[in-house]
């Protein structure tokens, strides 16, 4: 009498069941890792709105500084770049301060945010313009300080306003 033995089957569902939890786990890491380069991006935006927030409150603490040179005009209309007077280790006229002021912040400007631009004017509308045409109608007694900066290929803007 001959024995006949059944040679055990595998049916591959442990394989299946492996292979579908690896493919849950990546999904979840992917998802993660979109989430960390979601946060990554808006922490870098708001890094930059930051400076500019910072700069252009500096820009309204040197009109301030210099009240003379603001009531006379001299910060009404800085839309273009300036040179440097060159008279602060000598004397300066309150509108020879204002230039400089301009001159060192527009400096400070393009290097603390991308392709940054900033101008100081009078308008009537300040939440219009662009780097190129800041749109500044040189109406009213409201100064603007518009910043604009580029990331990433957008174009970002923040203005300030304020009377001197």
């Amino acid at each position: 009498m001959q024995l006949i033995t059944h040679a055990p089957t595998q049916s591959g569902s442990g394989l299946i069941e492996t292979l579908i939890s690896i493919f849950v786990i990546s999904i979840g890491f992917l998802g993660f890792a979109g989430l960390q380069l979601s946060g990554l991006t808006a922490a870098n935006e708001s890094l930059f709105r930051s400076k500019a927030v910072y700069l252009s409150y500096q820009m309204a603490d040197r009109v301030r500084a210099n009240l003379p040179g603001a009531q006379a005009g001299s910060y009404d209309d800085f839309e273009a770049a300036v040179s440097n007077p060159g008279c602060i280790t000598t004397r300066c006229t309150a509108a020879q301060v204002a230039q400089n002021d301009f001159y060192e912040w527009s400096a400070e400007v393009a290097s603390l945010l991308p392709s940054g631009v900033g101008v100081i004017c009078l308008d009537s509308t300040p939440d219009d313009g662009t780097p190129a045409d800041a749109a500044c109608d040189g109406a009213g007694s409201v100064l603007s300080i518009k910043l604009w900066w580029s990331e990433k290929g957008t174009q970002h803007r923040f203005v300030m306003t304020l009377r001197p």
